[in-house]
């Protein structure tokens, strides 16, 4: 009884009270349901992951035996390290270690002292026996002039180097400093990297061809006669017709003289001298230059270079296109990234007097780190042909006369006794050009020049302009050359004789110096002529 009126109490409370609020109830559900599922999915994780683990170790199995049985079969190494330092331990580490602070020690005074390892030592990071390499390399790279002349000095005079620290220098110095390694005497020849592969020939064409395509991009207006002919006549004929030629463009009438090649600058029966000689031409010509250059020019005669390497007088001529070209300081970098610098280190060290004396020329006008002054064609410097610390006191110029040359004019007498040439060759006494070996070696502090223009029985004839023949046209080019050559800063001594002395006159009365000449033979076309200081110029 009374619990049924403690019931009808209860319900008549529940009636009479407010129900709650609905959004409440809602989200409540949703959080006993998230709560649910939550447990539900971890346990289930687990569970499942217990398991899994279960079920795989239930299922290992032992490989020990499957390993004896390998360890029967097979030869098993214990692996060591390679690197060798790893051997040294800790006193590799701390000789290392000790030797960077050495470094930067000497870096430091160095700032303060102003010595000359200032900012060497703190930025290199090297073995020890390759510090001195990267040294001299930094060094070489300097802003100070003087530093690296000195950089460039102490790498040619190093001969204890191995290979590969040889090519270190090779790869990473930059034109400047191969240029003047290139000029110094005493250079390993390791210092120079091989010219890089040549492009590839088409199978249709050979190197005449080439050459005549060569020739024919050049601009062919406003060309003076000799120019025109020479040009002309290597793309017109083959060679069968160039010999049958000759005998009719370098003599008189019918029959030829025999004897004229060899007096003379006469080109030889082939298409590629006669494209040689014609380019020699279109190379005095700045524009001419760079036309060669931008259609291949350096890469094709570097080709015939080594493919005439028995024939000099080609080599000769390859080497005085090289030398005009640079004569042009913007195709520096061309020359020298074609790897021409190599070959001409190499000429420079040859036997050979012209061979050496054309290769000096061509490094000479690539040289503007010692040089101001540019050697054009047909000058030539004998002495000194490296680069040198001794001042130069005078200038020597030795200009030969008719049908004469730079060189062969100035060779000594030949000996009665002395018939072959392999005599010749072989007497260390016997010299081809005097100037130069003897000379040279008596006055160190002289320069000397020899100076060649065109004298050859081939003036005779009517293929060039005829003012080109003129004593004032050759003293004008002449003088032309010769104050690009420096002429002129210092005390002067001409040696000349026969149209070279005539020449001389000429020039000397044109320039307006003051001279004195001696004859020192017994004919009066030889003439010998001091010069007292002066600026070579016309006179007005």
């Amino acid at each position: 009884m009374s619990l049924a009126a403690y019931c009808i109490i209860c319900c008549r409370r529940i009636g009479a009270s407010t129900p709650p609020p609905q959004s409440t109830t809602y989200w409540r559900d949703i959080r006993n349901i998230i709560k649910f599922t939550g447990s539900l999915i971890l346990g289930g994780s687990l569970f499942l992951t217990y398991e899994v683990l279960a079920l795989k170790k239930s299922l290992a199995l032992d490989t020990q035996v499957v390993e004896r049985e390998k360890m029967k079969s097979y030869i098993y190494l214990h692996t060591v390290s390679l690197d060798k330092r790893e051997n040294y331990g800790i006193t590799y580490q701390a000789r290392k270690e000790l030797h960077k602070a050495v470094r930067k020690v000497l870096a430091t005074s160095a700032k303060i002292l102003r010595g000359p390892f200032a900012d060497t030592f703190s930025t290199i990071d090297v073995e020890d026996h390759e510090c001195a390499v990267w040294l001299l390399l930094r060094k070489s790279q300097s802003g100070d002039r003087t530093a690296r002349l000195q950089a460039v000095q102490e790498m040619s005079e190093t001969h204890h180097w191995h290979d590969y620290q040889y090519r270190i220098i090779a790869q990473a110095c930059d034109l400047r400093t191969l240029i003047g390694l290139a000029r110094s005497k005493e250079s390993d020849l390791r210092f120079f990297l091989p010219p890089p592969p040549l492009p590839s020939l088409n199978e249709d064409t050979c190197i005449e061809e080439e050459l005549r395509q060569l020739l024919a991009s050049l601009p062919q207006t406003e060309l003076d006669e000799c120019i025109q002919y020479f040009t002309s006549l290597a793309l017109s004929e083959s060679s069968q017709s160039l010999a049958a030629q000759k005998g009719g463009l370098w003599c008189f009438g019918g029959n030829g003289l025999p004897y004229a090649e060899s007096f003379g600058e006469v080109p030889s029966a082939t298409v590629e001298m006669f494209c040689l000689e014609a380019l020699v031409k279109h190379s005095e010509i700045p524009t001419h230059c760079d036309e060669i250059e931008a259609n291949g020019g350096l890469q094709l005669l570097q080709r015939l270079y080594q493919l005439h390497k028995d024939c000099p007088k080609i080599q000769r001529n390859i080497m005085r296109i090289i030398g005009n070209m640079a004569l042009n300081e913007h195709l520096h970098s061309t020359i020298v990234h074609s790897g021409w610098v190599s070959i001409l280190a190499e000429a420079m060290k040859s036997p050979r007097i012209m061979e050496a004396s054309h290769a000096a020329r061509t490094l000479a006008n690539l040289d503007r780190e010692t040089m101001r002054e540019k050697y054009q064609d047909g000058v030539y410097v004998l002495h000194p042909q490296y680069r040198t610390s001794q001042p130069i006191k005078a200038d020597v110029l030795f200009i030969h006369g008719l049908m004469g040359a730079a060189f062969k004019t100035w060779r000594q007498q030949d000996n009665e006794q002395l018939l072959t040439e392999k005599i010749l060759e072989d007497d260390a006494r016997y010299t081809t050009c005097w100037p130069k070996t003897w000379l040279a070696r008596d006055c160190p502090a002289l320069r000397i020049i020899s100076v060649e223009y065109d004298t050859s029985l081939s003036d005779w004839r009517t293929r060039c302009p005829m003012e080109r023949k003129s004593i004032a046209f050759r003293s004008d080019e002449l003088l032309r050359k010769l104050r690009a050559a420096g002429v002129g800063d210092r005390p002067v001594i001409w040696v000349s004789h026969s149209m070279g002395a005539s020449d001389l006159v000429y020039l000397t009365k044109r320039s307006g110096l003051q001279t004195q000449s001696w004859a020192f033979s017994e004919r009066k076309e030889d003439v010998a002529v001091c010069v007292r200081r002066g600026l070579l110029s016309p006179s007005k």
